[in-house]
């Protein structure tokens, strides 16, 4: 890819509001789960936040929190290796830092991969409404 093609790829990668967040939403909503999305006024800003229940929910995408290379993120890069390793460990350690600020407050803390949700909606929608006693 060129410089310029790559850019246009990236620039188009949304941070909220993506397929999988919305499949999550509208199954949660089918289910009668009612829930705020993007909740500013938690540390990291959550996707979905269940107020009633107390649980923060991320949905995140498997290239960006380095699903698979938890150890080392960035290693499936072709280009600009350095860069993207650098910036995929430290959102991996960023999640960590959230997920211990937001226990501290009192949350329940789920992380759920784009992948995982795409795979088996149902899966996550009943984890999440077994905690929420849905």
């Amino acid at each position: 890819m060129t410089k310029e093609q790559r850019h246009k790829n990236m620039s188009h990668i949304r941070n909220k509001n993506t397929k999988a967040e919305v499949m999550l939403r509208r199954a949660l909503w089918h289910q009668g789960v009612r829930y705020r999305k993007n909740y500013s006024v938690l540390p990291g800003k959550p996707d979905i936040v269940i107020n009633r229940c107390h649980i923060a929910i991320f949905v995140d995408g498997d290239f960006w929190h380095a699903k698979g290379h938890q150890e080392h993120p960035g290693e499936q890069i072709g280009s600009n290796k350095e860069y993207w390793q650098k910036k995929l460990k430290r959102n991996v350690e960023r999640d960590k830092e959230v997920n211990d600020e937001l226990t501290d407050m009192g949350w329940l803390v789920l992380r759920l991969w784009e992948s995982d949700i795409k795979k088996d909606l149902q899966k996550c929608v009943g984890m999440i409404c077994e905690y929420c006693g849905k």
